[in-house]
């Protein structure tokens, strides 16, 4: 969950950390630090942002070209000066930054402390670097094989830098079940939890595998070992990310431009893979599975969050037009309850970053049973991509706003072609619904363009809103789950509390809930289902709720009844979920920065969840 920077080069190092930080802030912004040596070892650290840990190190000596920075989700330790990182080691010759949760901790601590340590903070990560100083003496060996010994005897999830006082001429890093990328430039090394602070100084990136060591020395080429003492060769990749694809482009917020992106990502993550006109859907990256999948008597879709509610738009299309079952499970608690797996399951891995540690650790149960896993996932290299038997990136470019949105639309069109593709193959799909689908999925993009021309309209709507408490989001069919995202959204930026239900379900519990103060945000486009629908706007208000309806362009019945509506395009119903979540995202965003909220600094969250 946590941001890690380090560089080690010619260069400076204090503005390389402080700029990697602020692209890193997304990841945790709790509290911030550095350390960098020059002729002494210097730690800067604060509770607050990265802007409070500049003003903190204001005036005072950031000279030193080797150093670590860190910007910090609090897991053990409420967030203040003391438990920020980096965090020394018990002589103050060695510092450590950490991404991950060591699990052991509490009885590491309570040996070392046993040896005389004295502990600063509540950390795990505290823990970490006294026993690796506590090994080098005892063991009389240098740094490298200390932390190695180290890593050997911590249970738990890792990426850690360490720097020593002693040797400002090297950095160690590690990982273990959370992200770290290296980068190579011409006279020196960066570090990072993922490619964002690199990409402006080097392309060429080393991604550490679990379980490596690397070894970066000012006079050396990088070196990897594994946490056996096996040396590996290090195996450089060329960054496809942009510059300018994380910055904000004039946009107030990430989050505003990444709702702006959509039309891009979305035709991002079908180009190449449809062709409406020649009848063609094709993933090339799970071609050598499709058998499998066609095959298979069941999916599982594990993932968390906006992913998840990704996976239950998947539920409807998958089995409506490959008419295999599914299953959609949370991954937090897939792994608990000794799911029942085998041989003919596959199961689908839905993750923005690739590197969400509940995921990871539901693929490899499912793993250890036999089942095949395909990963669907955003970034190049993460770790679920390089977990997984195969899969598809959804090609949505970086999202750097905490509260997803270009990542789930993109996720669903992958899972859309995915449906469509496997429903084509096992004849499950009538060839003219296909070709209708296909050429509805192509015009989604425009579409989306129109409709984010009525953003005044929407933010008209949230100022009404901005001051309620509750919301009630409603849906029917693949609309329920943009009803949960909708909710989820609010919740997320805007710290209003909301729900989503499926529309029917209202009357047995929350029409409680609903009174004159109470609105309810429903998801009414033409259907199947829209005359059922119309009838629980009916019930919502006989109690007198005050009704925001996203009808489809040109629908008289819910606009009469509605208080506000917002009206979309029309398209296939299962490809509404890809139109009707815009409105929302939009509606959540305006309230939020209404109500003075960080949009794209939600507190208490991240956006990366790589502890479990």
């Amino acid at each position: 969950m946590c941001g890690i920077v380090a560089y080690l080069g010619q260069k400076q190092a204090y503005p390389i950390l402080i700029k990697g930080l602020k692209r890193l802030e997304y990841r945790g912004y709790d509290s911030a630090g550095v350390a960098l040596v020059d002729s002494e070892m210097a730690v800067y650290k604060c509770k607050g942002k990265v802007s409070d840990l500049e003003a903190h190190a204001n005036g005072k000596n950031i000279n030193g070209t080797i150093g670590i920075g860190h910007t910090r989700w609090a897991t053990h330790g409420e967030p203040n000066d003391a438990n920020a990182h980096p965090h020394y080691s018990e002589s103050k010759k060695l510092v450590i930054i950490h991404n991950g949760i060591i699990e052991n901790y509490a009885s590491l601590k309570k040996e070392m402390i046993k040896r005389g340590h004295t502990f600063l903070s509540d950390t795990d990560t505290e823990v970490l670097v006294h026993l690796i100083e506590d090994i080098q003496e005892k063991e009389k060996v240098d740094l490298f094989e200390a932390l190695r010994m180290a890593l050997n005897e911590v249970i738990g999830a890792y990426a850690i830098v360490v720097m020593s006082k002693d040797d400002p001429n090297k950095l160690i890093a590690a990982k273990k079940g959370s992200p770290m990328v290296i980068g190579i430039g011409k006279d020196d090394f960066y570090i990072a939890s993922d490619a964002t602070p690199i990409v402006e100084y080097t392309k060429n990136v080393v991604y550490l595998e679990d379980e490596e060591i690397a070894l970066l020395d000012r006079n050396e080429e990088l070196k990897i070992f594994n946490i056996k003492n096996q040396s590996k060769t290090p195996y450089i990749q060329e960054l496809e990310l942009q510059l300018e694809a994380i910055e904000k482009g004039g946009y107030e917020h990430f989050m505003l431009k990444e709702i702006y992106e959509q039309p891009k990502s979305i035709l991002d993550s079908m180009r190449g893979r449809i062709n409406a006109a020649q009848g063609i859907v094709s993933l090339g990256g799970i071609s050598d599975y499709e058998t499998k999948m066609i095959n298979a008597k069941r999916f599982i879709i594990v993932a968390c969050g906006t992913s998840w509610h990704a996976g239950l738009v998947a539920e409807y299309l998958i089995e409506e037009y490959a008419r295999i079952p599914v299953e959609v499970e949370y991954a937090s608690e897939f792994r608990y309850r000794n799911p029942i797996l085998n041989e003919d399951d596959v199961v689908i891995a839905i993750s923005q970053s690739g590197e969400t540690a509940d995921t990871l650790a539901a693929i490899e149960l499912a793993k250890s049973k036999g089942a095949t896993i395909i990963g669907i996932c955003n970034v190049v290299g993460s770790s679920i991509a390089r977990a997984t038997h195969a899969g598809s990136y959804t090609h949505a470019g970086p999202e750097i706003g905490v509260a997803s949105t270009k990542a789930f639309t993109a996720q669903v069109t992958v899972l859309t072609l995915l449906a469509l593709s496997l429903g084509k193959k096992k004849g499950t799909i009538p060839h003219s619904k296909f070709a209708q689908i296909l050429s509805e999925l192509e015009s989604v993009p425009s579409k989306i363009e129109t409709l984010l021309k009525k953003d005044n309209q929407i933010e008209y709507i949230s100022e009404i809103f901005k001051n309620a408490t509750n919301f009630l989001y409603l849906g029917r069919g693949c609309s329920f789950p943009v009803a949960l995202e909708g909710a989820l959204k609010l919740k997320e930026i805007s710290y209003i509390h909301a729900e989503g239900y499926p529309a029917a379900e209202m009357k047995h519990g929350p029409i409680a809930l609903i009174d004159a103060e109470m609105p309810v945000v429903v998801i009414a486009t033409k259907g199947p289902s829209y005359e059922k629908v119309v009838s629980n706007i009916q019930e919502v208000k006989a109690r007198k709720g005050k009704i925001i309806a996203i009808v489809t362009e040109g629908d008289v019945t819910v606009k009469e009844m509605a208080d506000y509506s917002i009206e979309i395009p029309e398209t296939d119903e299962s490809l509404v979920p890809l139109i009707s979540v815009i409105p929302l995202q939009l509606l959540s965003y305006y309230i939020a920065v209404m109500r003075g909220c960080n949009v794209d600094q939600p507190r208490n969250l991240a956006k990366s969840v790589t502890v479990e």
